[in-house]
């Protein structure tokens, strides 16, 4: 029992520095949250897996007659890049790989109740782009962690029924980097200047990085998941779950900024200003100092965590085949817009996202008493409309393609492998705002390629 406690503590401890979650389900949600569930193609809302992760699939599908405890998680890779339809050139994602650990352990109490707890992510993004890729001035790295921590009960109502609900604490990090272009930056209202006048106007060529801005800010928040189970038969189950959407404001978030030198000077004078030959640098120095616009200042922002919805049913076809079929949706449209409110840098960026629907249809095939060979296959609709396909979240609709093992090792402990092949078909998408502040589809000025490949592992304890 000591051992048990001391795994505990590590996978708690893993799972809290280690969720850098990609961006690789719709929108920015993670599935893959049990390689069991995951060989199935994320199918199984109806057919509980053996390793506790009924917590996020099904909390009403939790084991009333054993004790679980799985400690595992997916490493993603995903691969991809830009390439702009008037230049040709590319902007490659920086090859990464990404943990996205998960811990359960449960209980059965008293023979019609089991409580649990669960560590998991089920939303998360990363994408993290050169430094000088062309869209940089949209966002060259975004991060958003949403880590859950879910206690949770499930009751057995009769032999038929059980039914489940678990508290979702939250915590969310999120951080945003960007380059801003000079050459687009508005003058300042002078004699002699015409209005509206940009940086452009001295000189500045497009591409001009002169500053490095960053945001950062973390929260805590609270939702709820539910879920039914139903036997309908000897050889067919039913089961539904529902996951809270949230909407978590971040009050403490910094935005911390870097000047970035120009190598221009000023072509002509500006009477009372600066004389011809002075160095930009110089002129920008004021809006980096305290109380500039882009000063080092606090900042809010809210970002949505979108409800699932999901309801399946699994078929013991024959004593050694099964099959699973779930549909899954999910409230994108959420994501209205994004609002980063600093004390002097204030921006409102337009997503307009839709809700999305997927089909997820997966198999298990006995190979004996203590081997599994599984595989699936998941369809989803894109969430991202086609005027908001960015570097910060180039999605689109996908297929999911995976493939998975199981085996007993001994009476205790059980060993699950799985692997799946994201696939994306390229999409159009921008990586500047042409200038407005709500960019239509008109303004997308290239291609997005992408794919993913993601490997999942966990060891489970059963007794």
């Amino acid at each position: 029992m000591r051992r048990y406690r001391v795994i505990a503590v590590c996978a708690v401890l893993a799972c809290l520095s280690a969720c850098d979650g990609s961006a690789w389900a719709q929108g920015f949600g993670l599935y893959e949250q049990s390689p069991c569930a995951m060989g199935r193609g994320g199918a199984g809302v109806a057919l509980p897996c053996p390793d506790g992760s009924s917590v996020f699939f099904n909390p009403a599908g939790l084991s009333f007659d054993k004790t679980e405890f799985g400690l595992g998680g997916a490493i993603i890779g995903p691969r991809g890049h830009f390439k702009d339809s008037t230049t040709s050139l590319v902007s490659n994602l920086n090859d990464r790989w990404y943990p996205v650990p998960n811990v359960y352990m449960s209980r059965p109490v008293a023979g019609r109740a089991a409580l649990a707890l669960g560590l998991f992510a089920p939303y998360g993004l990363t994408t993290d782009w050169p430094v000088d890729s062309q869209g940089r001035f949209l966002g060259y790295k975004s991060l958003v962690q949403a880590i859950y921590a879910q206690p949770t009960l499930a009751l057995k109502l009769n032999e038929k029924v059980s039914v489940g609900a678990g508290l979702d604490i939250t915590y969310l990090n999120v951080e945003l980097r960007q380059r801003v272009d000079l050459s687009t930056q508005p003058l300042p209202a002078l004699p002699g200047l015409p209005p509206g006048a940009t940086f452009a106007l001295l000189g500045v060529l497009p591409g001009s990085d002169f500053a490095n801005v960053n945001l950062k800010g973390h929260t805590w928040h609270a939702g709820y998941h539910l879920g039914v189970l139903i036997k309908a038969g000897d050889h067919v189950s039913l089961g539904a779950r529902f996951l809270s959407g949230q909407r978590i404001g971040v009050d403490n978030g910094e935005i911390k900024t870097t000047q970035i030198s120009v190598p221009y000077k000023l072509p002509f004078a500006i009477p009372g200003v600066a004389p011809a030959g002075t160095p930009l640098d110089l002129l920008l120095q004021p809006q980096f100092a305290s109380g500039g616009t882009l000063s080092n200042q606090t900042a809010t922002t809210e970002i949505p965590l979108p409800a699932q919805f999901v309801v399946g049913t699994a078929f013991q076809v024959t004593p050694r085949l099964k099959l699973l079929l779930d549909y899954q949706f999910t409230r994108w449209s959420m994501f209205d817009v994004l609002a980063i409110n600093g004390q002097y840098l204030k921006s409102t960026i337009t997503e307009s996202y839709n809700d999305t629907h997927g089909v997820r249809a997966g198999t298990e095939i006995s190979l004996g008493a203590k081997s599994v060979l599984r595989a699936g296959v998941d369809i989803h609709t894109a969430a991202a409309p086609d005027q908001t396909v960015t570097p910060n979240l180039p999605e689109g609709w996908r297929q999911e393609y995976a493939v998975g093992f199981g085996r007993m090792l001994s009476d205790r402990f059980r060993f699950d492998l799985a692997y799946m092949r994201l696939v994306q078909p390229s999409r159009a998408g921008r990586t500047t705002n042409g200038g407005k502040a709500v960019p239509t589809a008109a303004d997308n000025n290239g291609v997005y390629s992408f794919g993913a490949n993601l490997l999942g592992m966990s060891v489970s304890m059963i007794f």
